[in-house]
């Protein structure tokens, strides 16, 4: 095992370590959990040492990025990318040719452009709604009110499969005081009644985990730094 291999492994086991430790606080299955390792800058061989490590979800923000890797790495049994950065719908055509879920949705222009270029395909192409619950201007998302009507209207496009939600919220030093914005895309899940919760990060995946998270998106605590 190479130096790269053993440190990642470990990383993850401690990882692993902390998911099932907030599990058992607040009395969920660590199964109920599913890790995303957000790769996002690191090389495919840092993906690779994962995988052989038992990681098999990846996490890309560039779609030039998600599709040189994703060419690096075929043919790795059960590798799978989901792509979790701003999607251009000039893009869309790119990210279902790799298979990747997108995890970004926030307009019906996106999921119209992913669903045109996904016909054809084998299957249709997973995707959650991307929610701004803190309204910030500066990010993408959909605002929480207008969420209902565009999982309607997601619903209805026939190559995609509309899973959950997902957030990116206002990060704060504090964990304690992610609280109420990962409450509040537990809310909006609920009331859409979709599986997938999509929220929580190195710092505060512990706080996620106990407001509901199905999904933690794990970058630093994994592979370290990113590079510059």
């Amino acid at each position: 095992m190479s130096e790269l291999q053993a440190r990642i492994a470990d990383n993850l086991a401690t990882v692993h370590a902390r998911i099932e430790r907030a599990c058992q606080r607040c009395g969920r299955d660590p199964a109920e959990v599913q890790l995303l390792a957000v790769s996002k800058r690191h090389p495919p061989e840092a993906i690779l040492a994962a995988h052989a490590a038992g990681q098999r979800d990846f996490g890309e923000n560039y779609v030039q990025e998600l599709v040189a890797k994703a060419e690096a790495v075929a043919g790795t049994p059960g590798l799978r990318f989901r792509f979790i950065g701003h999607l251009q719908r000039n893009k869309a055509k790119d990210v279902v040719r790799v298979g990747a879920t997108v995890d970004t949705v926030d307009s019906l222009r996106v999921a119209e452009a992913l669903d045109r270029r996904a016909q054809g395909a084998a299957e249709p192409v997973e995707v959650l709604l991307q929610i701004n619950v803190d309204a910030e201007p500066q990010k993408g998302g959909v605002l929480p009110e207008q969420a209902r009507e565009l999982a309607a209207a997601v619903a209805e496009l026939k190559m995609l499969s509309l899973q959950g939600v997902m957030a990116i919220p206002h990060v704060h030093e504090d964990p304690e005081q992610m609280r109420p914005a990962f409450r509040a895309l537990a809310s909006i899940g609920r009331e859409l009644e979709l599986p997938v919760l999509s929220m929580g990060m190195s710092a505060d995946l512990e706080v996620a985990i106990e407001e509901g998270s199905t999904m933690v998106r794990v970058g630093t605590a994994i592979f370290g730094p990113r590079p510059a």
